[in-house]
């Protein structure tokens, strides 16, 4: 070994155990070749990383390298390799400090990733795994990761996949996702706003249409974004067509919508809404054709018949109470039956038993070429709409319940906004919505119905739905908060890529998990304008630099207001 090889490596790691044959036979293969050249040694090895020694010098050299992953190697968030008998160990770069013994000398720690075989005459990886069955031993000398050992690492495995952009840092790279693994363990999108979140949202759900043309997709559209999106490959729902029949309802979701009182009161009140609703349900000619029927049951039954049923109990002079939980019952739904913005579920149109084609159509069954719904309930009165969205995605899980013993029809359910409906114990005011998307996060695997939650306030999510997303999607974070709560929900060998969370440009995200073969950071593709959300900020000086028709904006967005149902 050449004694300027000795000095560049022993000046900042001291004798080199594996070996300095192998660093010399390094510098005779490639005196010109970065990729060939170590850049630094294993210092200490621990189960899931280890500590290593880089030299400035080499890192110097390997940033003016053509390749860009070369180029970017030793940095935070880069990939190295380091040779474990006749195979590759890739590992992520997770942090650095400047080593204080010697001169140019850099510490950092990593993450190990996975490993793969050792092409002869190329030297590059192949076959690459996920997980570490060998490990290195201290002094194991350190090499960058080419792209074309990238390339062979985020190469398809043969699995179905979706490409949503191109790998950081290389030009041509394509990054995928596994769909079956994605959507078969759930996954969640993060991200502030102002991130590309909602496009992203987009693009993903619009390659999965391509990939899966015949498939059910339901979204939960709170703000009234994805309809521009969707309108030619989607089903769109809102208030005006959207016929959602007040007695698909079960009880505790009738309790939300009928009862305003809280305490001994509410317990009262609760009492006699069930005794009056399974009533009412009885009274229905279906319920006479199948028996025994219970006060959850989704059987149709007349608003008149519950009225009628609650007046003569609040007549009966042997009741357990005063009339004040009958009227107050009575009142609330007298409210919603004479409100227009309540129409679309209170309607007296509604009554008919279509249970069939509502399920067949909001869960695009058959599709028509058209795989997802957007259920847009931004027209839906705020007091309501946790109640809505509860309905909705307790038809998915009930539906999937029971049709087990049919041919399985997984359902993907996407929940926009989702901190509003699955909060936190701090924010949580105990809705039927939290808890049955709480279930279908635990459970809905078991029965073929996948959930996706797109949030940019995760530390507001509920505790253990994060990390029942088996595909995490971090798009930039600004806040703290959010940004601990990200990296406690995601798996260790991702910790440096998360690192990186609050220096992610708009449109980048890090994705680790189940949909990935290992942890990746991904810009995505741009979207075509009509597949994009209407999710775009308004331009202030734009917008404020231009005035005429003022005075009708005004009075159309009046009678629109008034006109609200």
């Amino acid at each position: 070994m050449s004694d300027h090889v000795t000095q560049d490596f022993e000046r900042f790691t001291g004798p080199n155990p594996a070996g300095n044959d192998e660093v010399a036979a390094a510098y005779a293969r490639g005196q010109h070749d970065n990729a060939r050249l170590p850049i630094g040694v294993v210092l200490e090895i621990s189960g899931s990383g280890s500590q290593i020694a880089l030299d400035l010098q080499r890192i110097n050299e390997c940033m003016a390298d053509d390749d860009a992953s070369v180029a970017m190697a030793g940095q935070v968030g880069s990939q190295i390799k380091i040779r474990v008998g006749d195979a590759w160990l890739l590992a992520n770069v997770r942090d650095q400090r400047k080593d204080r013994r010697t001169e140019g000398g850099i510490i950092a720690h990593i993450d190990f990733l996975g490993e793969g075989g050792e092409e002869k005459l190329t030297g590059r990886i192949h076959g690459f795994k996920r997980g570490v069955t060998r490990y290195p031993i201290p002094g194991a000398l350190i090499y960058p990761c080419t792209t074309r050992d990238l390339e062979q690492i985020y190469a398809s495995d043969g699995r179905a996949s979706i490409t949503i952009g191109k790998v950081f840092p290389t030009k041509d790279i394509r990054a995928g996702l596994y769909i079956d693994a994605m959507l078969g363990k759930h996954f969640a999108l993060l991200g502030s706003t102002g991130t590309g979140k909602s496009t992203s949202a987009a693009l993903i759900l619009h390659r999965i249409c391509e990939a899966a043309p015949k498939g059910h997709i339901v979204m939960i559209d709170p703000h009234g974004e994805y309809s521009a999106a969707f309108r030619t490959t989607g089903q769109i729902l809102d208030v005006s067509n959207l016929q959602m029949p007040y007695w698909l309802m079960n009880f505790e979701e009738h309790c939300e919508v009928l009862l305003s009182s809280s305490g001994n009161e509410r317990q009262t009140d609760q009492d006699i809404l069930a005794k009056v609703l399974l009533a009412a349900r009885t009274k229905s000619r279906l319920a006479q054709t199948m028996g025994k029927i219970t006060v959850d049951s989704p059987i149709p039954y007349l608003l008149s018949d519950f009225g009628n049923i609650l007046q003569d109990e609040m007549g009966r002079l042997d009741k357990a109470t005063s009339s004040a939980p009958y009227m107050r019952i009575k009142q609330k739904l007298d409210e919603l039956k004479a409100d227009p913005r309540y129409q679309f579920m209170f309607s007296g149109m509604l009554v008919g038993d279509t249970m069939v084609d509502f399920i067949s159509k909001i869960f695009r069954m058959p599709g028509g070429g058209r795989p997802i719904s957007i259920i847009d309930v931004s027209g839906v009165p705020s007091d309501i709409t946790s109640t809505v969205v509860a309905v909705l995605s307790r038809l998915v899980f009930d539906f999937a319940i029971w049709g087990r013993e049919e041919k399985t029809r997984p359902v993907l359910l996407v929940c926009e906004e989702a901190h509003r409906y699955v909060p936190n114990e701090k924010n949580a005011d105990g809705s039927s919505v939290g808890k049955i998307l709480s279930r279908i996060a635990k459970e809905g695997r078991k029965y073929g119905i996948s959930l996706g939650l797109i949030t940019q306030r995760p530390s507001d999510l509920a505790e253990g739905v994060l990390s029942q997303c088996g595909t995490i999607i971090a798009m930039r974070l600004n806040n703290d908060r959010d940004q601990a709560f990200v990296k406690a929900a995601m798996p260790e060998g991702a910790r440096g890529f998360l690192d990186s969370i609050p220096a992610l440009r708009n449109r980048e995200c890090i994705i680790c998990g189940e949909g990935v073969a290992i942890p990746i950071r991904v810009s995505f593709d741009a979207l075509e304008e009509h597949k994009r959300p209407a999710s775009e900020d308004p331009s202030f000086t734009e917008l404020w630099n231009q005035d005429g028709g003022e005075e009708e904006l005004v009075e159309r967005v009046v009678m629109r207001w008034r006109s609200q149902g």
